[in-house]
């Protein structure tokens, strides 16, 4: 092989315009499925736009049932753990520390919005492996509430799952005894 031959062969392989062409190609490829990615989750914000503000959150939940930490994992429509709720904060994925009191749950995000859910709201609670497109297979808390007649499930992933088991005893107890104190208020 001469040498005008193995200049032509190392030419075709290292045809720097065309590596340069084709990855600003990708590049730009990648930068438009960000943006529609992005243009999504405002158009579902837009949406869910009437989804009324979420209650005050206190400073305290009441007297401490449960303490734990974890992960919080997004909030959906009740039933359909695919449709994410993202109004008001609700759909970020993050750090968590839940407090379960006789008023209520706190979830406290460092970073984020923080959220309160009245015992009045809550209608209770179960394990499950996935919500909001996430699934876990160790299992998550999701904790079943209403909003202004807006049924929601909220994920949680404890630091320790094996604690979610008492977490769904708790909320459920909690919730049926706040329905029944309601129940009975309006008896009278």
């Amino acid at each position: 092989m001469d040498y005008a031959t193995l200049a032509r062969e190392q030419a075709k392989v290292t045809d720097w315009p065309a590596y340069i062409g084709w990855s600003i190609g990708l590049l730009i490829i990648i930068g438009l499925v960000y943006w529609l990615m992005r243009q999504g989750w405002n158009w579902r914000r837009t949406l869910q736009s009437g989804i009324p503000p979420l209650p005050a959150v206190p400073a305290r939940a009441g007297r401490t049932i449960l303490e734990t930490s974890g992960r919080y994992h997004g909030t959906t429509t009740a039933g359909n753990w695919l449709d994410r709720v993202v109004a008001h904060g609700l759909g970020t994925r993050s750090r968590a520390d839940l407090t379960l009191g006789e008023d209520g749950l706190l979830v406290q995000r460092p970073g984020d919005v923080d959220l309160w859910i009245p015992a009045e709201h809550l209608t209770g609670a179960r394990t499950d492996s996935g919500i909001a497109g996430k699934v876990v297979p160790a299992g998550l808390l999701v904790v079943t509430w209403t909003h202004e007649g807006t049924e929601l499930d909220s994920g949680f992933r404890a630091d320790h799952p094996d604690e979610h088991t008492a977490w769904v005893e708790a909320i459920t107890q909690l919730a049926t005894r706040t329905k029944t104190k309601k129940t009975e208020e309006a008896a009278q």
